[in-house]
């Protein structure tokens, strides 16, 4: 992104967080980001564009959150959990964000429209940030999504064998071969999938229930830990 249009953001936001919407000005956002009022009006083409920019922005924020909260253990339970602490904190913590989360736009927030039209834009960004945005629906299965995947994804593969390894291996005392799974085995991965599946989507609820409510100290990781399958607990 360029420094400008971050420049233009950040006044943006710094602007919201003390006045609504309706009274931040341009000229006053083109000034604290120490550009022209035209730099302004080429980068994003009005204040809707501005407010849809912005709000595009914490929605990539709190996305990149969730990627790495996913990624802070290789423990299942500690990554919910981050995750789950992660949402509730920004929500909590960022009224966008929370709005976007929950779809409660408060009269001080810009409200962009979910429905997206052709951008006029020549400038890819706000080409981007133009489009439609996701419902609250769409957050909580992106973000459930990326949890199960983040959970399965497969471990890294060892070395493979030499040939005389593996002829050594087997004709040692007690090698059998691997049998090949059964539907059964098919039915209880597909079971389990659909459990992790059902237990990430849980969890993300949680945390959204916990921002009006935040639980006491260590509260998310019990929480998170009740709605785990077994196996992954």
């Amino acid at each position: 992104m360029p420094a400008a249009r971050a420049s233009l953001l950040d006044a943006a936001a710094t602007a919201l967080a003390r006045r609504p919407w309706s009274a931040v000005r341009m000229v006053d956002v083109a000034a604290a980001a120490g550009v022209s009022r035209q730099t302004l009006y080429n980068e994003f083409g009005s204040k809707d564009g501005l407010a849809r920019a912005l709000v595009r922005r914490e929605a990539d924020g709190y996305l990149a959150g969730v990627e790495r909260a996913l990624g802070s253990s290789s423990e299942p339970g500690e990554r919910l959990t981050a995750t789950a602490e992660w949402t509730a904190a920004a929500a909590r913590d960022n009224a966008v964000v929370r709005a976007l989360l929950t779809g409660c736009w408060s009269e001080r927030l810009p409200v962009p429209a979910l429905v997206g039209a052709p951008s006029p834009s020549s400038v890819p960004a706000q080409r981007r940030a133009d489009e439609p945005l996701p419902t609250p629906g769409d957050f909580l299965r992106e973000v459930r999504d990326r949890a199960v995947s983040a959970l399965t994804a497969p471990a890294p593969t060892a070395a493979l064998p030499s040939a005389t390894t593996a002829r050594t291996a087997a004709t040692a005392p007690g090698y059998t071969t691997a049998r090949a799974p059964t539907a059964r085995a098919d039915r209880s991965t597909s079971t389990s999938a659909a459990e992790l599946t059902r237990s990430c989507e849980l969890v993300v609820r949680l945390a959204l229930s916990c921002v009006a409510a935040p639980p006491g100290k260590g509260g998310m990781a019990e929480l998170v830990r009740a709605v785990l399958p077994r196996r992954t607990g």
